[in-house]
């Protein structure tokens, strides 16, 4: 049993694999198997999280995952804790794995009840796992109501109840740990699967990797290896970025993407302001080199553009997109590009030109690009993400909780670090300079753009408690 960090690259499955795996699994195996494994797993972990938990409920539901808590009551009733059971099975029409765990808990003498107990302080989510389809109802919704309302600590079994373990949407238990079974499910990292499923905890179940044949639908993301400059470098080692944007009222947003690519090793920044007549030097900074952004050589560089580009920015597009030796688009600059079919097709033929490109969207922005909604976007996040990719055929960052970063023909990352202190003004400039930096530094497009993702939300996680974070002081700690 692992607990899931964001310290290693993690593989991650779909509902289909995840049948397939367990299919060939169970038919390698003696019947049952998989779940005594399952019920043994939950029940170990639920006796580590709460170990002096006097009154533990276990909602069960009809399926296997109603099976899985079955199991662990079993043990749980044989260590002495005297677990209150709620099944909604019907014995006529319950799987036969489920109907052998029922009978293992009755014969313990596990207490069975109709009713979710009035009083307990441990409760293990055993309802629908990843076999709901559609929202709960009736008396399965009154229990979900009830282990949200409870107060206390959750244990769900495989994914919360009621959370699309592929999409990681829906209406679900909100779990403070989630024990994942047999594979990693990806709706447990993205959209609300990472309010709902607290701590992820991940067993195997003893099969080892590879059973079934399941390939990963798509990735944790992982930090970056350790690098030591050399010695013998000087700044033109580590590349040159150009930030362009800053239309009217937005230097800002420009200047903090300059800051995040000088603090992400980028060798020279320079920062190209789209309105003419603001500061000529930055005082705070004067590391950033202010000049005007058609003079740049951007043929040698990697350009972050869009950041506060307002209006302004669609007349430097044509140019950006033609010339730009790495480019990461962001904010104004990809709001231009959905509503121009001619830099659509620019952005497209970059890649026949070997130039590397990031676009990194939150959800509204993905939409215009997609000629969506935010709604349909948010529905399947990675969905949208490889659609992105594959459209413009260049890596795309869609931001949002669990970060996706998909390119043409790549497996998905998805990311694990970060949290609700990102979601304050500039943040997202912070993160298109950290990718024009590693680009500058000679990293491909999907390596700068999931390491600066990783290290971008690592940060955040490593704010002291009590501390505003402000996207100024995050360009200089990330």
């Amino acid at each position: 049993m692992h607990p899931i960090r964001p310290d290693r690259r993690w593989p991650l499955h779909d509902i289909a694999t995840t049948r397939q795996i367990e299919q060939a699994a169970a038919a390698a195996l003696p019947p049952h198997t998989l779940m005594e494994r399952a019920g043994l797993a939950v029940a170990r972990l639920a006796l580590a999280l709460a170990p002096h938990a006097r009154r533990i409920w276990i909602a069960c539901g009809p399926g296997n995952n109603g099976g899985d808590g079955l199991e662990a009551a079993m043990h749980l009733q044989r260590w002495g804790k005297a677990p209150q059971l709620t099944w909604l099975g019907d014995e006529g029409k319950a799987p036969a794995d489920a109907l052998a765990s029922l009978q293992r808990a009755r014969q313990a003498g596990v207490a069975f009840g109709a009713a979710p107990p009035p009083d307990w302080d441990f409760a293990i989510d055993a309802l629908l796992g990843i076999g709901g389809a559609r929202s709960p109802q009736g008396r399965m919704a009154e229990w979900i109501a009830a282990l949200n309302s409870g107060g206390q600590s959750v244990l769900a079994v495989d994914v919360p109840s009621g959370l699309d373990a592929d999409t990681g949407n829906g209406a679900a238990v909100r779990a403070t740990h989630t024990l994942s079974l047999l594979t990693l499910k990806r709706g447990l990292f993205t959209a609300h699967g990472r309010d709902a499923a607290g701590a992820i905890w991940f067993d195997e179940l003893g099969l080892l990797p590879g059973t079934g044949d399941g390939a990963p639908t798509a990735w944790l993301s992982s930090p970056a290896a350790a690098s030591t400059r050399l010695h013998a470098s000087h700044k033109g080692s580590y590349g040159d970025v150009a930030v362009i944007g800053g239309a009217p009222g937005m230097a800002g947003a420009a200047l903090l993407a300059g800051s995040a690519a000088l603090h992400g090793g980028a060798g020279r920044v320079f920062v190209g302001l789209l309105d003419a007549d603001t500061l000529k030097v930055d005082s705070a900074q004067p590391e950033l080199m202010l000049r005007p952004w058609d003079s740049l050589d951007l043929g040698a560089m990697s350009v972050a553009c869009g950041c506060g580009g307002g209006e302004a920015v669609r007349a430097a597009l044509p140019k950006v997109l033609s010339t730009a030796r790495a480019l990461v688009l962001d904010a104004d600059a990809l709001n231009a590009v959905a509503a121009d079919p001619q830099l659509q097709l620019q952005l497209k033929a970059r890649a026949g030109r070997g130039r590397a490109t990031v676009i990194t969207p939150h959800p509204l922005e993905a939409a215009r690009l997609l000629g969506s909604s935010a709604a349909q976007v948010q529905a399947d996040r990675l969905a949208a993400a490889r659609e992105l990719a594959q459209r413009f055929s260049c890596v795309a960052v869609l931001k949002g909780s669990g970060s996706i970063t998909a390119g043409p023909g790549e497996v998905p990352l998805v990311n694990f670090t970060g949290n609700a202190r990102l979601a304050t003004a500039g943040t997202g400039d912070v993160l298109a300079g950290m990718v024009a930096a590693r680009l500058a530094q000679g990293r491909d497009a999907m390596r700068a753009a999931s390491e600066a993702v990783h290290a971008h939300g690592a940060c955040a996680d490593r704010w002291p408690d009590g501390e505003p974070l402000t996207a100024g002081e995050l360009a200089r700690r990330a």
